[in-house]
């Protein structure tokens, strides 16, 4: 049997307590990308489902046997719907049976909906319905509007 001095068990019960502080940590939103939704549409032009692997599952269909997608191939996806004038103006991604709806999620929608000029929507877990509001990042490092012209 092996003899645990008590530096060891400091050393482990820190270790077990630091990964216990970073699991609860882990399953955070980010309310920044986050807007209570005021005018929510009666239907969604388009449904997703919250995949695993932070992927998304999509059936042009409506039904729930889709093909899951990674940000690139549901922005392809979306382009295409525009293309063939096909409606895709709201998107909303809602919890499936096995995945929550995780911050990556949330930001890879976001993106997306604001690179083609689309409104993106979440239902969260108690039903509640909220709007993902994406900015463009300012860079600090550009030069103002006022120092452009000198």
């Amino acid at each position: 049997m092996r003899h645990l001095s008590g530096r060891r068990i400091v050393t482990w019960a820190a270790l077990a307590l630091f990964a216990f502080a970073l699991a609860a940590c882990g399953g955070r939103v980010n309310k920044e990308l986050l807007a209570q939704a005021s005018n929510i549409p009666a239907s969604f032009d388009v449904t997703l489902i919250a995949d695993k692997d932070n992927q998304f599952d999509y059936d042009p269909n409506g039904g729930t046997n889709g093909a899951p997608l990674t940000e690139e191939d549901l922005r392809s996806a979306l382009r295409y719907r525009k293309e063939q004038n096909l409606p895709c103006a709201t998107v909303i991604v809602k919890r499936s049976e096995k995945e929550r709806i995780k911050n990556e999620h949330i930001v890879s929608l976001a993106r997306v909906a604001y690179q083609l000029k689309m409104r993106a929507f979440m239902q969260a877990k108690d039903g509640t319905i909220s709007e993902l509001v994406a900015q463009a990042k300012v860079d600090e490092n550009a030069p103002k509007p006022a120092e452009a012209g000198k």
